[in-house]
């Protein structure tokens, strides 16, 4: 997820807590504070009124505009996919400059802790940013910008995305997705190695954080103040403080015959499995909100919603590796800013004009991130569901 700045209209967002009677208590919009001034503990009735964005108002552009979305969704996945596999434009395929160390990499040693850094990354921006953040924000008494901030809330699916990151970690480490197994991995080679405690203490964090993050009160647009918010985020912090406590070691890694091994299968078997589920899904996401297009019904809203959600969870299993094309190629913000503009988005469905969704390298960098924030996963989440479910006709 590539965090933006904006937090704009197009929705008011009206929150009721606790009831009191207190006009002195602090408010923001409509959320009351309770009688003893203290926080919402989180059972907070979060109400959407989204009369400025119904469907029925721009029907017409609003189908064009999630084919326009879907489609470039279509061709980033696929776009990613071809990046690792096999190489654009003449480049070596990523997956052998990983492989073998080339560029930035000059061991199998810095490959290793490659795959650990995007591991830390991805556990701090869960319980930092994605978790954390809301709850600061509402910590603070800042209950509107606090749900504006909750990635995924359009469709409830914040816990599922937040937990599928840490199984993106899972995997990284274990080398597993799905059911295959990796004959060579950094949890193997700790075990291998007389640092059996480590490789338990990583897998022990990782279990805790997908199972404290699973039991956050949900939806979390709607619990952001619940005490379960507290523990996925500690979980998070503990996780990335093994992983650092891994990283360390890496430098110590001697047998570059066995990294080797495991950097390969962690390409084989979580990386490239991973980014070509993700590009065979958006290809059924796009098909879903063309047969959408062609014909609006309550039916078809809820297929291509189903279909989103499928396409959603090989993206958040790939964030721990967010390197190497998908960086370079900024394909991280066109799939998946957040939060997005959603004044200019209301504008694309007044106007019906999509020449804006796309971006060239020669642009400025005001001008990509415009674009980017009216487009990719949030965008077509927006359009295809209201307040948890499939938006209706």
């Amino acid at each position: 997820m590539r965090k933006n700045i904006f937090i704009l209209g197009l929705m008011a967002i009206a929150l009721t807590a606790a009831s009191c009677s207190n006009d002195d208590a602090e408010n923001d919009d409509n959320v009351i504070a309770p009688e003893n001034n203290t926080m919402p503990e989180g059972t907070a009735d979060v109400t959407i009124d989204e009369t400025d964005a119904n469907y029925a108002d721009y029907a017409t552009n609003w189908c064009k505009y999630a084919v326009a979305v879907s489609s470039l969704l279509k061709d980033d996945a696929a776009m990613l996919y071809k990046a690792w596999n096999e190489g654009l434009n003449g480049e070596e395929a990523y997956q052998t400059t990983f492989k073998e160390a080339k560029g930035a990499y000059t061991s199998p040693n810095r490959c290793i802790e490659q795959i650990i850094d995007g591991c830390i990354d991805i556990a701090n921006e869960v319980g930092e940013s994605k978790i954390g953040d809301p709850r600061d924000k509402w910590e603070n008494r800042k209950y509107t910008e606090a749900v504006y901030a909750v990635e995924s809330w359009y469709s409830y699916h914040s816990i599922q995305d937040y937990a599928n990151n840490i199984r993106s970690i899972q995997n990284a480490f274990n080398c597993t997705y799905k059911s295959n197994q990796g004959g060579h991995s950094i949890a193997a080679y700790l075990n291998a190695n007389g640092q059996a405690e480590l490789a338990g203490q990583v897998n022990t964090s990782i279990t805790a954080a997908i199972n404290a993050i699973e039991s956050m009160a949900a939806p979390f647009r709607s619990h952001i103040g619940n005490p379960s918010v507290l523990t996925a985020m500690e979980a998070c912090n503990n996780l990335k403080t093994v992983l650092r406590t891994l990283k360390a070691k890496v430098e110590g890694f001697e047998n570059q015959t066995e990294l080797k091994a495991i950097v390969a299968d962690y390409v084989d078997v979580v990386v490239l499995p991973t980014y070509k589920d993700l590009a065979e899904a958006n290809a059924n996401l796009h098909a879903a909100v063309q047969n959408l297009a062609a014909s609006p019904s309550n039916k078809t809203f809820e297929d291509a919603a189903k279909a989103w959600m499928a396409a959603r969870q090989p993206w958040e299993m790939s964030e721990a590796f967010l390197f190497g094309p998908v960086d370079k190629l900024g394909l991280d913000p066109n799939m998946d800013s957040w939060p997005l503009d959603q004044d200019a988005i209301k504008n694309v469905l007044e106007s019906g004009d999509f020449s804006d969704l796309s971006w060239d390298e020669e642009d400025s960098d005001d001008d990509i991130e415009a674009a980017q924030n009216i487009r990719g996963f949030h965008t077509l989440e927006f359009l295809l569901f209201k307040n948890g479910e499939p938006r209706k006709i």
